[in-house]
């Protein structure tokens, strides 16, 4: 009798045991393409950063960086690297889910959640650091005005007279930052009211006054929301990458534990 007993409870043990990995594995799967369609997508996207950095590079005239100390800061190589890190990230997000590999899913919520504090870290850093930021940077570009109509940097040249033009605006603080470039009273023609051959040499009334950093700083504020929209969904993206993450990774260790 006791022994009946005994393998009575050893079957229902059994049964509860099978109804738990039946429920851990039917729990893996529905993550598991839940995650792989999250991550192809954010491999996708990253492709698409990526292609849009490249065509950047290979028209560079009009994005390059107007920074004077970190000239290969610009628009293309900001992107092409962006991109490359996203699509690793997604590879491994992808694979990872696919294999249903513990190492591959840990590694991804790792580098997702170090890109995540180090973005966290710079929007925090930018507040709190914002006037030592300013003059720094508006220091810097003063530095760059210098490279203006140079050999070898006709990207930053497009870029000043594209802003200068689509702003309405001349120098970094005031027209006259040109003059000590030029050492002469004269701007770039990119800022004239009225565009024309030399009209950079006519007299100042014939200039845009506005300071381009002021204007472009107020330009940004005023669409402060969509930048703030932008950041938070990207944020947003990059919380439910690490919730999949670490739910599968979880959900694994639950069918390795159940199933063995």
């Amino acid at each position: 009798m006791d022994a009946l007993c005994t393998l009575t409870a050893a079957a229902a043990a059994r049964q509860t045991e099978l109804k738990r990995c039946s429920m851990a594995h039917n729990c893996l799967q529905c993550i598991k393409y839940l995650m792989f369609v999250f991550n192809l997508l954010f491999w996708l996207g990253g492709c698409g950063i990526l292609g849009v950095g490249i065509w950047l590079a290979v028209t560079q005239g009009n994005f390059a960086t107007l920074s004077s100390s970190f000239p290969s800061l610009s628009a293309a190589n900001l992107l092409i690297v962006t991109g490359t890190f996203v699509m690793i990230i997604g590879f491994v997000g992808c694979i990872g889910a696919i294999k249903e590999n513990k190492c591959l899913l840990l590694s991804f919520f790792i580098m997702l959640l170090i890109i995540f504090l180090l973005e966290l870290t710079v929007v925090i850093l930018f507040f709190v650091y914002t006037d030592k930021i300013d003059k720094y940077a508006q220091r810097d570009l003063k530095k760059g005005l210098h490279l203006y109509g140079t050999d070898g940097n006709i990207g930053l040249t497009n870029a000043w007279s594209i802003i200068q033009t689509d702003f309405r605006c001349c120098g970094v603080s005031n027209y006259t930052d040109w003059f000590e470039v030029y050492n002469t009273t004269r701007v770039p023609d990119s800022c004239c009211l009225e565009f024309s051959e030399n009209c950079g040499l006519h007299s100042p009334g014939t200039w845009w006054k506005a300071p381009c950093y002021e204007t472009v700083k107020i330009w940004l504020q005023e669409n402060l929301l969509a930048v703030g929209i932008f950041g938070l969904c990207t944020a947003m993206v990059q919380i439910l990458g690490l919730t999949f993450a670490m739910t599968m990774y979880c959900q694994v260790v639950k069918a390795d534990t159940y199933c063995a």
